[in-house]
């Protein structure tokens, strides 16, 4: 099993930054891919940005967000620069994973950080 553990959320102004962490830990035979989602009141979970081989990035935060990944592909992070108030929600690390002794991926979930950005 793996437990994803997220930081770094909070109130920041419309324009400023924030940089999200999400750490994985557990049994795993490997981690093959990372990603961010979110979900505002009242709407369905989006895809934020995802890494695996590439990245992948929302239209709605490209040239505004960056994910990344530590060597270890244990730690992914997002860095979110010029923050809108439409960018308020739960923001949910997600990984796909290989259990030990088990050869097919599964995904795993974090319980979440709050981003709200606003005057």
């Amino acid at each position: 099993q793996v437990q994803l553990v997220e930081s770094g959320g909070g109130l920041v102004q419309p324009g400023g930054s924030l940089r999200l962490s999400c750490s994985a830990s557990g049994s795993f035979f490997s981690i093959n891919a990372m990603g961010w989602y979110r979900q505002a009141p009242g709407k369905q979970r989006e895809l934020v940005a995802v890494i695996r081989r590439r990245t992948n990035y929302a239209d709605s935060v490209k040239d505004r967000f960056t994910i990344s990944r530590d060597s270890a592909k244990s730690t992914v992070y997002l860095q979110m620069n010029s923050l809108k108030s439409e960018d308020t929600a739960v923001y949910y690390c997600k990984a796909v994973a290989q259990p030990m002794a088990v050869g097919k991926e599964y995904d795993y979930w974090g319980q979440g950080t709050q981003v709200t950005v606003s005057s």
